[in-house]
């Protein structure tokens, strides 16, 4: 439903925060050393800034172009995009927070949501699958007249649904 009507939800559009840093010397040394540099320079910005999102498993190794190394963190209250060059020691960060209708929207998909609201996601679609089969079974242990009377019942509620949409969508 809230989903829905964006409108409910009508903010004005957040503003992105912009911060520079600089990286120290010995920071751009363990760049430079470091297997996986985008977890490295994601340490450095977070005790800095408070970043929002997290890297995603095909950007954990970040884009290195040259001298500069781009990191992008991707979540459910936001983006958080890093760009630290290698030779000037400079550190631009920065953080787009979500609306709230996009909050919820990416909670309804559960894509950037952490793994335990992914967990929580499944456990509540298999709890329905359950509750569904044990009504559907509910429904066939009936008496033959009484399921009769809910298959009829049944069917003419689909048809007047499929009626209305029919002729309110078209």
């Amino acid at each position: 439903l809230l989903l829905n009507h964006p409108e409910w939800f009508s903010q004005t559009a957040t503003n992105a925060v912009k911060r520079n840093f600089t990286l120290t010397e010995g920071e751009i040394t363990q760049l430079r050393a470091a297997s996986e540099p985008a977890q490295v320079l994601v340490g450095f910005a977070a005790g800095r800034i408070a970043l929002k999102g997290e890297i995603s498993e095909r950007d954990a190794d970040g884009n290195l172009v040259g001298n500069e190394l781009f990191v992008r963190l991707q979540g459910v209250r936001g983006v958080s995009y890093l760009r630290a060059d290698l030779r000037s020691g400079s550190l631009q960060v920065t953080i787009e927070p979500t609306s709230t209708f996009s909050m919820l929207n990416e909670l309804h998909r559960a894509e950037r949501a952490g793994k335990s609201w992914r967990l929580a996601v499944d456990v509540f679609a298999i709890v329905l699958i359950v509750l569904s089969l044990i009504g559907y079974l509910i429904f066939l242990s009936m008496s033959r007249t009484r399921l009769r009377t809910a298959i009829f019942l049944t069917l003419g509620g689909t048809l007047g649904v499929c009626l209305i949409f029919v002729y309110t969508v078209s």
